[in-house]
């Protein structure tokens, strides 16, 4: 049993990739780490019982070369009797319009297709991904800060994903293309350093294998290590959110409190609940606020805020969605940033002779607290409140001119008690 063919049983096998009668999508470029992949499920097709697909994106990116690699993976399928699934994408122009990199652009569009068959077909994906791409993405990883998160490097099963040349290195997939006469073709943009990765590939890992020639393979071994100990400290991650969080946020004191390294990954897990991309430095800014307070922009439309004790993350993105006045009639009802508003009222002891609006805050307003009777601006009690500064403005209220009757979480003012008294309930209800 030559080594390729070992190393993929073994990484089929350490990862329980595979069992009898899967259905597997062969994400096929026509490269020769997918073409490789391709013949060698087909040689485990018995073993297995499998069934096996393939599928290819074009990203129309290369012009006549993307015609190339589509006719040949085509023939590729036809010749070995795989059903192929295709997609064809105009990616410059979509990466465009969504105001991303095309690089990062096809990989989503990819990732989307592969995911639709999964479901249609009840099937995993099978990517080409080896131990010289997991090599360059640690590199990648650690040069921009990514932590220990980014040491683990590529997953070898991700959900539905699975990679059966996770042990392998590029050189063995050469090898064992020539070997067996299997044929490929070569994406022209592979060879240049246009793209980050194409750097590391050639200017920094032949560096490295001079050093040590094995270090793809060591790469390898310590990103298993680090995933076992980064799924320890995940699980204790999202044990202590859970312990810390307060309401609108998470407990600064909670946060400061944690052991350094427990800490970065709670911090790095919720940066990612918020879209955040959670970079070393921003993690550790972040960590030197939580005692003194402060801000830090994460994004152009995330912020991390230290205030009042409570770590939140705002978007800071304009609201768009404004809110115009609604005059509160005998059966009042609207819809407001996926909540619906009702009041229901008598129409026989129905308040006509005032005009009482639902509107959101406004400068001047001032309620008066239940029960203690005392008159404070609606600013000053939603500070006392805690209520974040962020979602303020879109606090509903029923307001005679800038007297609050009612507000939302908060329910009828001292002066709004008669309203209560005449039968009129305000409801909140955010299922539709």
């Amino acid at each position: 049993m030559n080594d390729f063919y070992s190393a993929v049983i073994r990484a089929i096998t350490d990862n329980n990739m595979l069992k009898s009668g899967d259905k597997i999508v062969v994400a096929l470029s026509g490269g020769a780490d997918s073409v490789a992949l391709f013949y060698v499920l087909l040689s485990l097709r018995e073993k297995y019982g499998l069934s096996l697909y393939a599928a290819h994106v074009n990203h129309n990116l290369r012009g006549e070369e993307s015609m190339r690699d589509e006719s040949f993976v085509r023939d590729l399928c036809e010749k070995n009797s795989v059903e192929l699934f295709e997609k064809s994408l105009d990616v410059k122009g979509l990466a465009a319009e969504q105001g991303i990199g095309t690089e990062m652009c096809g990989r989503n569009v990819r990732y989307e297709f592969f995911s639709e068959l999964c479901e249609k077909l009840g099937a995993k994906t099978a990517t080409a991904h080896t131990a010289s791409d997991n090599a360059e993405t640690v590199l990648f990883n650690l040069a921009r800060g990514a932590g220990l998160n980014g040491m683990c490097g590529i997953q070898p099963v991700r959900g539905d994903i699975i990679r059966p040349l996770i042990y392998v290195t590029r050189k063995q997939v050469e090898n064992y293309c020539n070997d067996n006469g299997l044929s490929y073709v070569t994406d022209s943009s592979n060879l240049t350093d246009d793209y980050t990765r194409n750097k590391i590939r050639h200017a920094v890992v032949p560096v490295l294998k001079e050093i040590n020639a094995g270090f793809e393979n060591n790469i390898t071994n310590n990103s298993e290590m680090l995933r076992g100990i980064n799924s320890f400290i995940e699980l204790s991650a999202n044990k202590a959110i859970e312990q810390i969080a307060v309401q609108n946020g998470y407990s600064c004191s909670g946060l400061a409190a944690l052991p350094t390294a427990l800490r970065h990954e709670v911090l790095y897990l919720l940066c990612k609940q918020n879209g955040v991309e959670p970079e070393y430095v921003k993690l550790k800014i972040i960590s030197d606020c939580l005692e003194i307070g402060g801000a830090i922009d994460l994004s152009g439309s995330v912020r991390a805020v230290c205030k009042q004790g409570v770590l939140r993350f705002v978007k800071t993105e304009r609201d768009k969605e404004l809110f115009s006045f609604v005059e509160l009639s005998p059966n009042t009802s609207f819809i407001y940033k996926g909540k619906i508003y009702e009041a229901e009222c008598n129409e026989t002891h129905f308040p006509t002779d005032r005009k009482l609006v639902f509107r959101t805050r406004m400068a001047g307003d001032k309620i008066t607290l239940p029960k203690r009777r005392v008159t404070k601006t609606l600013k000053k009690f939603f500070n006392e409140l805690k209520i974040p500064e962020e979602t303020r403005d879109n606090v509903i209220v029923l307001a005679d001119g800038s007297d609050i009757l009612w507000a939302e979480g908060i329910g009828f003012s001292e002066n709004g008690k008669e309203l209560k008294k005449i039968g009129i309930n305000i409801k909140v209800n955010t299922n539709f």
